[in-house]
């Protein structure tokens, strides 16, 4: 055993190995298990429910979601899905959560109906698809709808009996819902300019085709011991997130033979506090699917299925660490690793955080992409057709969705451009913003969403508003409000995060909405989770919190050009909690 390897590590490879050769000699392909004996299921379900076997060998129980899902995996209960639409009967728990295998997500009390989600592989769709959703969601559910935070598209409103309509009429656009939610691995996001910004690395759209359709067609990838996320950004202008991922693939560039492979990293979850890290392997493109499918194997038979808080990529490498955790993966592989060191490979280009709004040449020659403003992600179904008709008329009839909650109009040729300006702003949005709105992310807050403390979206439009007309800021800033734990808007990348809280009014316990205020998130090259700074800010409050912060970072910072990350990556945080006292 290497040296490198801790105590504990030596161990589990030991016998990890052993038993490997142990499942060979009787027959059996290697799966990663521990031995031949844990091997009692066949079937695209097996490695599933030999996992949740081999917890509950243990004496440990099962989450009620793994329950659930032994019980009547969710696509087995299609028919059952068919029948409450007949009934127009909202589900049971259990049901809420199968019924998320398709899409579908029970959000009462906020909302009595379902939310639908889709999967658009690195965000991309026709404009006549995009059309085609904004009908089936005015004629199903209400007229409008959010561009997520993985470059995706959901609608809501749904009442019950129109469940089966929107499944079906999802697929009749080409498009699918199919493990758009629970225990699976969610829209696959790619770099929002892939193929057509100046100076990418990588057209990331067909691995991310590529792996969308490997995981609509192995079911061996769905009921995962919790949701997966996978990105591939190919060094385009506009982040990808790719490091808020469980895997994100970088595209980098090798010095020695200029050859361009994806850089492989891993255990990304911002919610609980951690970025991806670089894991030191890189990967061909063209074996990225076989990879991911590997990572997620392994994760399979050893991601935690006893507590839903521990069940996420993170915690296997945490308590594995990564070099035994990526044995295992190269076992399942059947080879090993490329592994180069970080001096061996080229720069990646720069990002750019107005890239994705306003205009932009593309690389084709005489053409540009405008990036359309949504108000915190949301658009009518009215302005969804229109710019269907802007992208169909105007445009290569994409549209481009991003990780900012905004979209792409591509292909404008020069020509056509002040006549797209014009139509886009006929539409009732914008095809610029201040440096404000252009870094606001929201996630749906309690309008939508039972577990949101806050009303995340209309308080976001309320803090833009306020602000624009208080301050001009010259340099790019994040201000992510997410409104509960589960992070959807990721705060803790934020350069100001701010997480929905209940805040205690008087003795008798009433409570108001509000927030807690964190400071100094990043990503990418500044990549860093923010810190809290304020808490119990009463969301009435918090557009003049958030002005007068602004206002002291502008006074205390540097230079002009010393952005909000890097002014507060030089203060510790006693420095700026003193900094921002009296800001509350």
């Amino acid at each position: 055993m290497n040296d490198a390897f801790t105590p504990t590590q030596k161990q589990y490879l030991e016998g990890f190995f052993s038993g490997v050769q142990t499942a060979r000699q009787a027959g059996s392909s290697s799966l990663g298990v521990v031995t031949s004996a844990d091997i009692q299921h066949e079937g695209p379900d097996a490695v599933h429910l030999n996992a949740q076997d081999n917890v509950t060998k243990q004496g440990k129980k099962l989450s009620d979601q793994e329950k659930w899902k032994r019980e009547e995996h969710p696509f087995d209960a299609y028919k059952r899905l068919r029948e409450q639409a007949l009934t127009n009967e909202l589900p049971k728990p259990a049901d809420n959560f199968r019924w998320r295998y398709f899409g579908l997500y029970n959000v009462a009390p906020a909302q009595n109906s379902f939310m639908c989600r889709m999967r658009i592989p690195n965000g991309v769709l026709s404009a006549t698809q995009f059309a085609g959703v904004a009908d089936l969601t005015e004629k199903y559910g209400a007229p409008y709808a959010h561009v997520t935070t993985r470059g995706n598209l959901q609608f809501r409103e749904i009442e019950p009996k129109n469940a089966m309509n929107v499944i079906e009429g999802i697929q009749d656009l080409g498009l699918v819902s199919r493990g758009s939610g629970a225990d699976n691995i969610r829209n696959v996001t790619g770099d929002a300019t892939a193929g057509i910004a100046m100076h990418e690395l990588l057209d990331t759209r067909p691995y991310a085709r590529e792996w969308h359709f490997h995981i609509l067609n192995d079911r061996s990838l769905y009921g995962l011991p919790r949701k997966f996320n996978v990105a591939f950004d190919g060094g385009g202008p506009i982040p990808t997130l790719e490091d808020t991922n469980d895997i994100g693939f970088q595209a980098v560039e090798l010095l020695g033979n200029h050859e361009v492979w994806f850089r492989l990293i891993l255990g990304g979850i911002t919610g609980h506090k951690d970025l991806a890290r670089d894991t030191g392997i890189i990967v061909k493109p063209d074996e990225a699917t076989a990879v991911s499918a590997a990572v997620i194997k392994v994760f399979s038979m050893h991601g935690d299925r006893t507590s839903r808080n521990k069940a996420r990529l993170k915690y296997v490498l945490d308590d594995w660490g990564f070099e035994t955790f990526l044995a295992a993966v190269e076992d399942v592989l059947g080879y090993k690793f490329n592994r180069i060191d970080a001096d061996q490979i080229k720069p990646r280009p720069a990002h750019d955080r107005l890239a994705h709004v306003g205009v932009h040449k593309q690389r084709q020659e005489g053409l540009y992409y405008i990036g359309v403003v949504l108000p915190v992600g949301k658009i009518t179904t009215g302005q969804m057709r229109d710019l269907a008709h802007v992208s169909n008329t105007l445009g290569d009839g994409d549209i481009r969705l991003t990780v900012w909650q905004n979209l792409l109009v591509s292909g404008v040729h020069e020509d056509k451009l002040e006549l797209a300006k014009a139509a886009i702003t006929a539409t009732g949005l914008e095809w610029k913003a201040s440096s404000i709105r252009a870094g606001l992310v929201a996630c749906t807050g309690a309008t939508g969403c039972k577990f949101a403390a806050a009303h995340t979206k209309e308080n976001a439009e309320a803090i833009a508003l306020h602000c624009e007309t208080k301050i001009a800021l010259d340099t790019p800033i994040n201000i992510h409000l997410t409104g509960c734990h589960h992070s959807c808007a990721q705060h803790y990348i934020g350069d100001i995060g701010m997480i929905g809280a209940r805040i205690t009014i008087n003795d008798e316990g009433d409570t108001v909405e509000g927030y807690h205020l964190l400071v100094g998130g990043g990503f990418g090259n500044n990549g860093a989770m923010a810190r809290e700074l304020l808490r119990d800010v009463r969301s009435e409050d918090a557009p003049n919190v958030v002005e007068k912060m602004l206002k002291i970072y502008v006074a205390n910072r540097n230079t002009s050009g010393e952005t909000f990350h890097e002014f507060s990556s030089r203060h510790d945080t006693e420095a700026l909690k003193t900094l921002f006292q009296e800001v509350a």
